[in-house]
């Protein structure tokens, strides 16, 4: 691609009507490209493009199905480095972090070529004498896709795999912040031998290209990850023409710390949580939920632990922070700073714009301590390497707090007690729970998603993926009439 990249419309690289800048959160002086806009016009021939291709691609067959994802997914494995390279240079994720990223991506694809292979029915015996009956699975037809920015490989990958997987058509709408990102992933399945807008990739802004592609009688399903606001809006405009729909939304995820953990672990594990990613991730530990016996020497060594950790340029050898994506979001971490101060939490660090050799967007970790749950930093999604210590009496009490919260995407315990462990595991309102792990962390053959606002509609992710990107058939034979 060139400088002014392009879309990738019905089988083609079309210019836009217009181009957005994409700069280096590291580095803003570090012009990556100029990447272009799509109008209605391009959106309706993406879907218009989709649509012709979808009954091509189904009838393709799954050995063909199954080969095309084979082949991006090794593709992206084996350019995890050059594509990690991109994602940390415009997303400003540390270079080890979006290797991995890059490398997952790659085994969405795999993974969801070996279930193309294992997409089978079932059969049923009728109440009926002498009637067969089967059941299959068939595809949704055109699926639009709109992913966010701070995995910008990965959460469209296991969207994406598993959509083709099934036989449908894809109409992919990236964040505009990550365009290269996404035109990495595009170029690669452009490559493939797939019939001409089975795949098409159109950016554009979302009150613009996004609000017209939920609203469009030609989307059958809508897969979404982003804000509970936006999710909000789409689910409206969706129901005006019943289009089925998939969202992962908000979070504010709690890790109990009990009196019994192993106290080093314990800080590790939240450390790690709360600050990999700078805290742009959904299922970031913001809230840490800690027993008042081990209270006090946990915040001191998480403190140390945070003032250890080195910010610094994405792609700077040993840096484990990167800088927040925009100024935007930077603007945005440093008034919750300002939040809690007002409400009365004491900030133990952090909480600061740093300066780095780059003009980036650099910000210190920040641990807030004496906070309450009724806080705005504990009950809003900062998406920030922020957060907030909870005392609690009791694992009863701990427990309370961590549910008393509109989302419930993933939660966390640090204990040595088997029966608290199982009592957590069952009795915590969220759709992940981990027991002596962080928060943030999933493996990618198991299905992923919330409750509440966090998520709406089937799991994304695994075989439960099925759920939303297929729709059941139930077939009644009877014997045909002797000749």
């Amino acid at each position: 691609m060139t400088q002014n990249t392009q879309l990738y419309i019905d089988g083609s690289w079309q210019a836009g009507r217009t181009t957005v800048e994409n700069r280096n959160p590291s580095d803003v002086t570090d012009l990556i490209g100029h990447y272009a806009q799509a109008d209605a016009d391009q959106l309706d021939q993406a879907l218009d493009a989709a649509a012709r291709a979808q009954q091509i691609w189904w009838a393709a067959g799954i050995q063909k199905r199954h080969d095309v994802l084979m082949a991006i997914g090794v593709e992206l494995m084996t350019r995890a480095e050059e594509i990690g390279r991109i994602i940390a240079r415009e997303e400003g994720k540390p270079l080890a972090e979006g290797k991995g990223e890059a490398y997952r991506a790659g085994q969405f694809f795999t993974y969801y070529a070996g279930e193309c292979l294992r997409n089978q029915g079932d059969l049923a015996e009728s109440v009926r004498p002498g009637i067969e009956i089967d059941v299959r699975r068939e595809p949704v037809g055109v699926v639009a896709i709109i992913s966010p920015w701070n995995f910008p490989v990965a959460t469209p990958a296991w969207k994406i795999a598993p959509a083709l997987a099934y036989g449908n058509a894809v109409v992919w709408k990236p964040a505009n912040i990550t365009p290269a990102s996404a035109v990495a992933l595009t170029e690669i399945i452009a490559r493939q031998d797939i019939p001409a807008g089975l795949f098409n990739m159109v950016l554009g802004s979302g009150r613009d290209v996004g609000q017209r592609l939920v609203e469009s009688a030609k989307v059958d399903a809508i897969s979404f990850t982003g804000s509970v606001g936006v999710g909000r809006g789409i689910a409206a405009s969706a129901m005006s023409n019943m289009t089925k729909v998939q969202m992962e939304m908000g979070s504010k995820n709690p890790m109990i710390i009990m009196d019994d953990c192993d106290l080093d672990l314990a800080v590790a594990h939240a450390a790690g949580a709360a600050f990999g990613g700078t805290g742009q991730k959904c299922t970031a530990a913001s809230r840490l939920i800690v027993h008042s016996a081990v209270h006090d020497a946990f915040v001191e060594n998480l403190v140390t632990a945070a003032n250890a950790l080195k910010v610094g340029h994405a792609l700077e050898e040993g840096t484990q922070l990167g800088p927040v994506v925009s100024d935007t979001q930077l603007a945005q971490n440093l008034d919750y700073i300002a939040k809690g101060r007002a409400e009365g939490a004491e900030l133990l660090c952090g909480g600061d714009r740093l300066e780095r050799d780059t003009d980036g967007y650099f910000m210190a970790p920040a641990v807030f301590a004496g906070t309450r749950n009724d806080m705005v930093i504990n009950r809003e999604e900062m998406f920030a390497p922020i957060t907030c210590v909870i005392k609690a009496d009791s694992y009863a009490e701990a427990l309370s707090i961590a549910n008393d919260s509109q989302f419930g995407l993933t939660a966390g315990i640090m204990t040595r007690s088997l029966s608290r462990a199982s009592h957590f595991r069952a009795n915590m309102r969220a759709g992940c729970v981990m027991v002596n792990l962080p928060t943030a962390g999933t493996d990618y053959h198991v299905p992923f998603g919330g409750r509440g606002a966090s998520s709406f509609g089937p799991r994304e992710q695994g075989r439960y993926a099925a759920e939303f990107y297929t729709t059941v058939k139930t077939a009644y034979v009877a014997p045909g009439v002797p000749e």
